[in-house]
């Protein structure tokens, strides 16, 4: 049984699930993703390795790190995530450039506790002050995290690349127009983009058009718009690429934060 359940509570966003057979297509997001195993082995590809998280795992998602995402074996796999904007988690650290996280995995069980800690209470729809008592306890253990600038390992090229894409979001991709702003032919665009960010530039695209549909479902609850002004053709074409990225459709998305429990059997 595959099964996913969403809340989003004082700007940060907690999963709780449990999959078996579902495969996660790789993407990448715009927040900080930090998550526990708690049961079976997460199975994912990070910047080009294997990574494997055991029970008690800790995973660290840089903003916009590409990964995709599975259960080790036939015996399922059971983890909490927690989605944090960038300025948030920023604020709360004290720090005025974009940090990185200097390892996917890490084994601290202080740090698992205030992560699961958090997440339980946003998917127990606690009050709100609680929420800012745990998030602060939990920054406070991951200043202990040896951090890294992100300006270090990605080129000028590929901010403006992605600039360009973001703003493009709702007239469609145009690899062309893009190579040439950057000084590059089209296929030489194509492979530093991909070096640099771990996807091509169209699932870039693809990907931001999602999240883009994703905040719209969010605020209005109104998923025909988010169909029209993100681009898809319809309903159909968006909960499949929906689903593919948060293991849900588009449609049941919309269930958890406006309210409701689904279960995926």
């Amino acid at each position: 049984m595959e099964n996913f359940t969403y809340k989003k509570s004082a700007d940060i966003t907690a999963l709780s699930a449990s999959i078996h057979e579902f495969s996660y297509k790789k993407h990448a997001h715009e927040e900080y993703a930090i998550g526990v195993t708690l049961r079976g082995i997460q199975h994912y590809h990070l910047d080009g390795s294997l990574q494997l998280s055991y029970p008690q795992g800790v995973m660290l998602f840089n903003p916009e790190q590409a990964h995709d995402g599975m259960a080790h074996d036939e015996t399922g796999l059971d983890y909490v995530m927690l989605y944090i904007k960038p300025e948030m988690l920023l604020e709360a650290l004290g720090s005025k450039d974009i940090v990185r996280f200097p390892a996917p995995v890490v084994y601290d069980q202080r740090l698992e506790q205030r992560i699961v800690h958090l997440a339980q209470a946003i998917l127990g729809e606690k009050e709100e002050a609680l929420y800012s008592e745990l998030f602060l306890s939990l920054t406070d253990t991951l200043t202990q995290t040896n951090f890294t600038t992100a300006h270090a390992s990605e080129s000028s090229r590929i901010s403006k690349a992605k600039e360009i894409i973001h703003a493009s979001l709702e007239r469609g991709l145009k690899l062309e127009e893009i190579s040439q702003e950057l000084g590059l032919s089209k296929y030489q665009f194509i492979r530093l983009f991909k070096a640099h960010a771990g996807i091509s530039p169209y699932q870039y695209y693809l990907n931001g058009k999602i999240e883009r549909a994703k905040q719209m479902i969010e605020k209005s609850g109104d998923i025909y718009s988010a169909v029209a002004d993100c681009g898809f053709v319809d309903l159909t074409h968006l909960n499949k690429h929906f689903k593919s990225v948060y293991g849900t459709t588009a449609f049941e998305y919309k269930s958890y934060v406006h309210g409701g429990h689904i279960e995926h059997v």
